[in-house]
């Protein structure tokens, strides 16, 4: 690396699924040495995972990093291929390896994931569309997001998957999705979000909120 820095040459650098602090740590010594800053942060984001807009995201956009998420589909539970069934066999009958085995361990095909699938597969068929393509334009809805990672092994199925980019979702199925799949952002961010913790640090000071 230091031999492209030294030759002037245009480097481009993406970093995957690290601590905020050490992005933010990496970002700023880029800076103050003169390198090639970091321009995408690769990370897991979908329906069943949302932890990562308590920080990740934030710091993403404020350092100006594209976020790529993987997997958007949640391990393909988010395509309403899994049941509950599958819950009781995902230790016996599951293969180190084996794509339901990846869902299992990786902590999407559990009640909750199933759960959110059911509310994917409901609003997916109130538009006509599929439950793969209304969990993908979901992570579209999110200005930090540049585009998320497909895996699609045909071109149907890519075909299908290229079908998210024209979903538009009304506010009655936006809130559907929000409330079936929100996360607790946790401390310090709900206690910052406080009507006493905001009045005392603002007062009647009105800040207009980044879109």
């Amino acid at each position: 690396m230091d031999d492209l820095v030294r030759s002037g040459k245009v480097l481009y650098v993406g970093i995957s699924d690290a601590p905020a602090w050490q992005i933010s740590r990496m970002q700023t010594i880029a800076d103050l040495r003169g390198w090639s800053p970091l321009i995408a942060l690769q990370i897991e984001y979908n329906l069943i995972e949302r932890t990562v807009e308590r920080d990740l995201i934030p710091v993403a956009r404020e350092l100006g990093l594209g976020v790529i998420p993987w997997p958007p589909l949640g391990s393909g539970v988010l395509t309403g291929k899994y049941r509950r069934a599958d819950l009781g066999e995902q230790t016996a009958a599951s293969p180190a390896g084996t794509r339901k085995s990846v869902a299992a361990t990786g902590g999407a095909l559990t009640e909750r994931g199933l759960a959110i699938a059911d509310v994917a597969k409901e609003v997916a068929a109130q538009l006509g569309r599929t439950p793969s393509q209304v969990a993908i334009a979901w992570t579209l809805r999110n200005p930090g997001v540049t585009s998320p990672i497909i895996g699609a092994r045909t071109a149907a199925r890519l075909e299908d998957n290229l079908g998210a980019l024209d979903i538009e979702f009304d506010a009655e199925q936006i809130d559907r999705l929000e409330r079936a799949t929100a996360v607790d952002l946790g401390f310090p961010h709900e206690f910052l979000a406080r009507p006493m913790v905001r009045s005392v640090t603002f007062g009647d000071v009105k800040i207009e909120e980044r879109v």
